[in-house]
């Protein structure tokens, strides 16, 4: 989830030039950085092609904008556990559901509303 919304952050803060950003290969001591690390802040870096028109926000900036999302994505939690579960009853059975009496539908929805409740 996180090296997901690390890059979701990189784009959103130059949202003119999105795929502006890349990953460092070699660290500051000449370093090999392995694959599966290097999807880290202080490894970002302004691809080659574009030096001309994009700069590297600040690691502060970055890591603002990453924890402005994880802070949403944590907040939507319920959302995505609700449709989890909208999904599982299936849109056929929720017609037929509906079709039967619109009251046995609107009881299995708010089951699910309460059993993830959106926060405060």
């Amino acid at each position: 989830m996180k090296k997901d919304l690390l890059q979701e952050a990189l784009r959103q803060l130059v949202p003119e030039n999105p795929d502006w950003f890349g990953w460092a290969k070699i660290d500051s001591d000449g370093n090999e950085i392995p694959n599966d690390q290097r999807m880290q802040t202080k490894y970002v870096i302004v691809n080659e092609q574009h030096k001309e028109i994009a700069t590297r926000p600040t690691d502060k900036s970055i890591n603002d904008k990453l924890a402005e999302l994880e802070k949403d994505y944590s907040d939507k939690e319920y959302q995505r556990k609700r449709l989890e579960e909208y999904n599982e009853i299936g849109t056929g059975e929720q017609f037929d559901m509906i079709y039967h009496g619109i009251d046995a539908w609107k009881t299995k929805i708010k089951s699910i509303k309460d059993k993830y409740p959106k926060p405060e």
